[in-house]
């Protein structure tokens, strides 16, 4: 197995989105597989208790570790084996031939999530393409109707989300506001990628700064009332999930989301996602009954549309020109890649988002 040759192209699989730009896959170099792993120092236990956004993000990289590979000629396929304790997803593994798949590295590298404005959604043919796509694996992609009621149902998202001082805290440790960060180019929310002007920006980091005052007297509802993305334009749609999914599933079905957002991309359009409507369990309820669906196999919702202007690149450790460091899973050597070096350090510890 050419191990040499898939860390090369590292810097172009963890192009891979992720919940909040947090990045929480690991991999773990042996002699005959790549084991894909995370790091619980990147999950995001109060917005993400079941775990749900984490599986999704690995199963993206996943794919996009497979369609990279692919493209570069390396003959890769991949070998579920979910285990909550050694906290692994996996393995990459040699194969006869490379992964088939219609999409290319340049496709990877091109996508990015918007939360611009956008001109249109999807026709009549994209939507049956990405439908496609997920019914291949069981599941479907619903056209979310009702654009009123939706606006009424993220605006009461985004105030529970907001009245949670935890997740609060956790959306305050991943936000990129400053560019004198060190870590403003390595991962997380940026104030570009969000679509801040400084000013707001400025305003967003004092308003949460000053969180446990100002709770009591409404910040919540005030934060939430602050933006309405259904207001730039585009559609938006539901990812409905197999029935019965558990987390191993879950993971899969994280390929498949790569596969719906690169087919999007593909055909000229971005996508937003609207994740809260589905963290809150309140308007997840909602969402299944407007779809007809239980709500527990909605599990992404994303604004979809043809972009006005290109949206900046969000942030990434590896390659991505920051300070960041990926570290592998846990268990035998660690390989430590900072941009595009890679070394071996010993079983220490070593500290390490979209």
């Amino acid at each position: 197995m050419d191990l040499a040759a898939f860390r090369a192209l590292e810097p172009l699989c963890w192009r891979a989105p992720s919940a909040h730009n947090t990045q929480p896959w690991r991999l773990r170099y042996e002699r005959w597989a790549i084991t894909v792993g995370w790091d619980p120092a990147d999950m995001l236990p109060a917005g993400d208790p079941s775990g749900r956004d984490l599986r999704l993000s690995l199963g993206a990289f996943v794919e996009t570790c497979l369609i990279v590979a692919a493209d570069a000629g390396l003959r890769l396929d991949w070998v579920a084996d979910h285990d909550e304790h050694d906290r692994r997803v996996g393995r990459l593994r040699p194969a006869r031939q490379p992964y088939r798949t219609p999409f290319r590295t340049s496709e990877v590298w091109d996508r990015r999530t918007d939360r611009g404005r956008f001109t249109g959604g999807p026709d009549a043919d994209v939507l049956a393409a990405v439908d496609a796509v997920a019914r291949r694996a069981g599941g479907g992609v619903r056209l979310v109707p009702g654009a009123g009621r939706l606006g009424a149902l993220l605006r009461a998202a985004d105030r529970q989300v907001y009245a949670d001082p935890a997740v609060v805290a956790e959306l305050r440790r991943w936000l990129r506001l400053d560019p004198g960060r060190p870590d403003y180019r390595a991962d997380g929310l940026s104030d570009r990628c969000l679509g801040l002007s400084r000013p707001a920006a400025a305003g967003l980091r004092a308003a949460l700064a000053a969180y446990p005052v100002l709770r009591p007297l409404g910040l919540a509802r005030l934060l939430a009332a602050g933006d309405d993305p259904l207001a730039r334009g585009g559609a938006v749609l539901a990812l409905v999930a197999p029935p019965d999914l558990d987390a191993p599933g879950e993971v899969e079905f994280g390929r498949v989301l790569m596969r719906v957002w690169l087919t999007l991309h593909a055909a000229g359009l971005a996508a937003h996602p609207l994740s809260q409507l589905v963290d809150v369990a309140a308007t997840r309820d909602v969402l299944g009954a407007l779809l007809d669906v239980a709500p527990q196999r909605v599990v992404h919702v994303t604004r979809v549309g043809r972009p006005v202007a290109a949206a900046p690149r969000s942030a990434r450790r590896v390659g991505g020109g920051g300070a960041g460091r990926r570290v592998a899973a846990s268990g035998g050597p660690k390989c430590v890649s900072d941009n595009n070096a890679v070394l071996v350090v010993s079983r220490g510890a070593v500290t390490f988002g979209g």
